[in-house]
């Protein structure tokens, strides 16, 4: 029997208008039978993204920032994997030889760009947050993630493909129904994901392993929790690669197909 459901945002929850008012209905109807529910994104735990925790599960644990924070739904810290200094000094020279947007997130809550542009200032709305310009060299507070905010081209290739060359930083790539066309890649210290974290927060409800854990999602950032997770459970919005490695497919984001995931846990 299933005992945990974690949850992916952008593109299971939170589709083009939002979360589907069905879903809501299908947590709460979760919850009073005993499922424990987990926000398992690669946004931070501040904004929309902890409103939705607060409502999908406000007495549980959630996983924010790719794994690298585990907050309870009040907010307070229970983890935070910080990404050391010189990491994050060899991606921003990434970002800045190829002209590309990136994001700072911190422990304390921080959210701050190099500059503003007309996509980093759509995404802070979609966070419902405010980003502060800073120098990301020399970052106010405890880096725990970067990301990258681009678009698809030669210039992102060769981004990429120096990301995940660099020793010591794990690459997490994802989408937004609401953004399209943009790639979100954040990068957090090796080893930390959301699979490292479901471990922690399986853990925490006393279960020894993730066999009676289920992860639905819809990108490659969710593929390792989708595979390892008892019951891997895929959006019908997700890649074909994704749907394949899932053990259960269920609707579009749009179609609420994640309250029907919750209703047949």
């Amino acid at each position: 029997m299933i005992k945990l459901a974690l949850i992916d945002v952008d593109g299971t929850l939170h589709g083009a208008g939002g979360v589907h008012p069905r879903v809501w209905d299908a947590a709460d109807r979760a919850r009073a039978r005993g499922l424990h529910l987990g926000i398992c994104t690669g946004r931070s735990g501040v904004g929309a993204a902890l409103d939705y925790a607060k409502r999908l599960d406000p007495g549980g644990l959630h996983i924010f920032d790719s794994g690298a924070v585990i907050l309870g739904g009040d907010g307070a810290v229970h983890r935070a994997a910080s990404l050391p200094q010189p990491l994050c000094a060899q991606v921003l020279s990434l970002a800045l030889a190829e002209d590309l947007e990136l994001e700072l997130y911190t422990a304390e809550g921080g959210y701050y760009v190099r500059r503003e542009t007309p996509d980093i200032l759509q995404h802070a709305r979609m966070l419902r947050r405010t980003v502060e310009v800073a120098d990301l060299a020399r970052p106010p507070g405890t880096p725990v993630r970067v990301q990258f905010v681009a678009r698809e081209g030669a210039a992102w290739a060769r981004a990429r493909a120096a990301t995940l060359a660099l020793d010591g930083v794990d690459l997490h790539e994802a989408g937004a129904p609401t953004m399209p066309g943009l790639v979100f890649a954040s990068v957090t210290a090796r080893g930390v994901s959301k699979l490292t974290a479901a471990h922690q927060v399986a853990g925490h409800y006393g279960l020894l392993d993730l066999s009676r854990v289920a992860m639905a999602g819809d990108g490659d950032n969710d593929l390792d929790l989708i595979r390892a997770a008892g019951l891997g459970i895929a959006m019908g919005n997700a890649p074909g690669h994704v749907r394949a490695a899932a053990d259960r497919v269920v609707g579009h984001v749009d179609e609420a197909g994640l309250a029907d995931a919750l209703d047949a846990l």
